[in-house]
């Protein structure tokens, strides 16, 4: 089994950089491989998930109009920050309500509310999280992240959402940038733009947000000095720097898009390291009560998400 599994993992990763390759089905050809057969290199796999993912999202900026992302996040500056608000206070209301501990709770509200596991990579050295909570948070997000790159697409498509609607509605709704991207890619290339746009611009308010945090954490218990430091999200850096490039300067327009092709094909690659990364004790870590909060977290940001866009409530611009 060990053998077959060292075999086939390098192999999936190949077939995912093949242009045929949709994303959907690295991701779940790699949790397939991951949840049957193992993972023989599941420390590698979790390495490379993490240095592939901010250079893919770095290349997708290749292809973007930076005047189209900044009009992004100014346009959807005030929704956004209501969005965040309410989302953090249902998730909180939601983890007292099935009794999920206050830390497991915060770190899946905040999860869904801005972009899944780079929030609570960021929050949880603030909150000074432990192991077991941050685990379990990352691993509901993993889940809901897994089933939204799948069921997303078809939805939009019966929902009869137009490629901006559906970018728009997808950046609001799924939780990991990588998701919203993979959704992205499979709905359309308008729809990617959209996405990706959007949800970078969302994914700025980590800043603030663990800021916010931090403190309200500092004035009930002072940090250590040997407390670990907060993620920075550098990749968002990356992509604005990407795109002004290309927006900047004319020249670079067409390499840029190359780029962008090799960017989309990494980030097939990166789902499927993401999914062969899934395995049976993180599925059992998760437990009933934190799941049960983060689904129908997610249940209800995607259905009123999807309900505001439908009717025109939220417009790209």
């Amino acid at each position: 089994m060990k053998h077959l599994a060292s075999l086939l993992l390098p192999l999936g990763a190949l077939l995912a950089l093949a242009p045929f390759t949709p994303a959907a089905a690295a991701l779940v050809g790699g949790a397939a491989l991951a949840l049957t057969l193992g993972n023989p290199a599941a420390s590698l796999t979790r390495r490379w998930t993490h240095r592939l993912l901010p250079l893919a999202v770095i290349g997708l900026g290749a292809d973007m109009n930076l005047r189209a992302v900044a009009k992004a996040g100014l346009h959807g500056l005030g929704y956004t920050a209501l969005s965040l608000l309410l989302v953090l206070a249902l998730g909180l209301w939601l983890a007292r309500t099935l009794k999920v501990d206050s830390e497991t709770g915060l770190l899946i509200s905040v999860g869904t509310a801005i972009c899944g596991g780079s929030a609570i990579a960021a929050v949880a050295p603030v909150i000074r999280a432990r192991d077991h909570g941050i685990s379990v948070a990352l691993a509901t997000v993993f889940l809901l992240n897994a089933a939204a790159l799948v069921i997303f697409p078809p939805l939009g498509h019966a929902a009869g959402l137009g490629q901006d609607a559906f970018g728009l509605w997808s950046a609001l709704a799924i939780h990991d940038t990588s998701s919203v991207v993979g959704a992205g890619l499979a709905y359309g290339p308008r729809a990617l733009e959209v996405a990706t746009t959007v949800k970078l611009a969302r994914a700025l308010w980590i800043v603030p947000l663990t800021f916010g945090i931090g403190w309200v954490m500092a004035r009930r218990e002072p940090a250590s000095a040997d407390a670990p430091p907060v993620k920075k999200p550098w990749f968002i850096a990356g992509f604005l720097a990407m795109a002004a490039l290309v927006t900047f300067v004319p020249a670079l327009q067409a390499p840029g898009h190359l780029v962008a092709a090799a960017a989309r094909r990494v980030l097939v690659l990166t789902l499927f390291l993401i999914g062969a990364g899934l395995s049976r004790e993180a599925l059992r870590s998760v437990g009933l009560r934190p799941f049960l909060q983060g689904l129908v977290l997610w249940l209800i940001v995607g259905s009123l998400g999807l309900g505001a866009v439908k009717l025109g409530w939220l417009t790209v611009g």
